[in-house]
């Protein structure tokens, strides 16, 4: 007697049900990305073709190529290729795109002509996130993250790189030559003609592939960083977390709220550091929640006193830790923490108890600091400790005090970094994880950016179900 699960004959002839509406369940998240797309306004939002034109050959409606590109990336088949494939064996594309199938250049191009539109329909969500009141605390976390292009190392220059290679091929061009000199002192046999034959054909390549890296040097020195991709001309060279690693891709920006954990805002930038993307990422998120104020927790790689100005001025309250990257600390000797700061008397007090007042004001890399000092420095008992100089001098710059309000935040909340890192860095481990080994298909910074609002939305549908669930989402949808 056969015990095991036994499958339907093929041979067997089936009645499959008449409507597709029969294979799809009421829970089932194709119903929430066919809502969501059908509530939008798409010739609002800036889609080509999203009127149908009198004459020609009819198009796809933008709404049929929408949903199956949500579809795609909640489902983790971004590729243009995959889709169509889908598209012609995947029963629940089939009820979304009511058995529509596109080729994939009709997907392609889609995606590539319409990424400010549907950039637009990332933050048409979170806009429906904030009116049922997913969005309702004012505080977010920011990080940055490092995401490959389709850019291999390999066809990424530097100047570092570049000079880098031309050491290898001087090296090897000088190895192979010693080797032609040791085999010209040998009596000439069948194989010594041949070994000699392959070095100077080694010694031709390397010297074309010399030539070919002074061609690049010059297009590389022209570019505005010294950098060249020569896949994805936008594609740049980022230092990763990882000891001496990196990585050739987008620097990714994600404000997310700490409560719900969604992505409020985004963006995608090619410069590596995030010290300039404080201000930027927080106004968004600030817009993106509809807010007069908002906290804002970041790692110490977004630490610069200009970025914590420009918070306080759009009224961003952050919290981040500040970098210990005196040299003094390392050498065992005060730092500028360990003098106290008098606000009333305007002068600051060393570990030894003396006041250093305030003696002029002077510019700093563009920065306005006033200087302070004494002239008690020469008997102090605590000098070899505190400076090698004349006397130890303090700068403090005119807004230090905000500076000074991050850190005593910071104090108060010990918290806060956990809460961070907590809140921020699984958004990307889970984008990434959908995205595979080649997190960006597509070329180019406005097309990797349009890759990002797709996979930012997918993930933001998909926590969204899990939190209220899909009916009640769609009953907000229709609402």
């Amino acid at each position: 007697m056969n015990r095991f699960i036994e499958g339907t004959d093929r041979g067997q002839v089936t009645l499959f049900p008449d409507r597709l509406e029969d294979w799809i369940d009421e829970n089932n998240p194709v119903r929430v990305i066919d809502a969501f797309v059908d509530a939008l306004d798409l010739k609002d939002l800036g889609f080509e073709r999203a009127t149908a034109a009198e004459t020609g050959r009819p198009g796809y409606h933008p709404g049929v190529l929408l949903k199956l590109y949500v579809y795609g990336y909640l489902n983790r088949v971004q590729s243009s290729r995959r889709l169509e494939r889908e598209a012609g064996r995947n029963v629940e594309v089939m009820w979304l795109t009511g058995r529509l199938a596109p080729d994939h250049k009709t997907i392609a191009d889609f995606r590539k002509d319409n990424g400010a539109a549907i950039g637009k329909v990332c933050s048409q969500f979170v806009e429906l996130c904030r009116r049922i009141g997913l969005l309702s605390v004012a505080s977010v976390a920011i990080d940055g993250s490092k995401f490959k292009a389709v850019n291999n190392r390999d066809r990424n220059f530097t100047k570092a790189k570049m000079a880098r290679r031309m050491k290898q091929i001087e090296e090897s061009v000088e190895r192979y030559l010693h080797q032609l000199d040791s085999a010209d002192r040998q009596e000439p046999t069948a194989a010594i003609t041949s070994r000699v034959d392959r070095l100077k054909e080694k010694i031709g390549k390397l010297g074309e592939e010399m030539g070919r890296l002074k061609a690049l040097e010059v297009q590389m020195l022209d570019a505005p960083d010294e950098q060249i991709s020569l896949t994805d001309p936008d594609a740049r060279s980022m230092a990763t977390s990882g000891r001496g690693s990196g990585v050739v891709g987008y620097n990714v920006q994600a404000a997310v709220e700490t409560d719900h954990h969604l992505i409020v805002a985004h963006d995608v930038v090619q410069t590596g550091s995030d010290r300039a993307q404080l201000a930027p990422i927080g106004q968004m998120a600030k817009e993106a929640l509809g807010v007069d104020e908002l906290d804002v927790v970041a790692d110490r790689g977004y630490f610069s006193a200009g970025q914590i100005k420009e918070c306080a001025d759009a009224d961003i309250t952050p919290t981040l830790p500040k970098p210990q990257t005196s040299r003094n600390r390392k050498k065992g000797m005060f730092v500028k923490a360990d003098f106290r700061y008098v606000a009333d008397e305007d002068a600051y007090v060393c570990p030894a108890g003396e006041r250093l007042p305030w003696r002029c004001v002077t510019e700093e890399g563009g920065l306005v600091v006033s200087r302070y000092w004494t002239d008690a420095c020469g008997a102090c008992t605590l000098k070899d400790q505190c400076t090698t100089g004349k006397e130890r001098r303090i700068s403090r710059w005119e807004h230090e005090h905000l500076v000074e309000d991050v850190q005593r935040r910071l104090d108060e909340n010990p918290e806060a970094m956990r809460q961070r890192r907590e809140t921020v860095e699984h958004p990307f481990g889970t984008i990434k994880m959908w995205m595979g080994a080649t997190h960006f298909l597509m070329k180019r910074l406005k097309n990797v950016k349009t890759e990002m609002a797709l996979s930012v939305l997918a993930y933001n549908l998909t926590r969204v179900m899990n939190i209220i669930g899909i009916r009640p989402l769609m009953a907000a949808i229709g609402a």
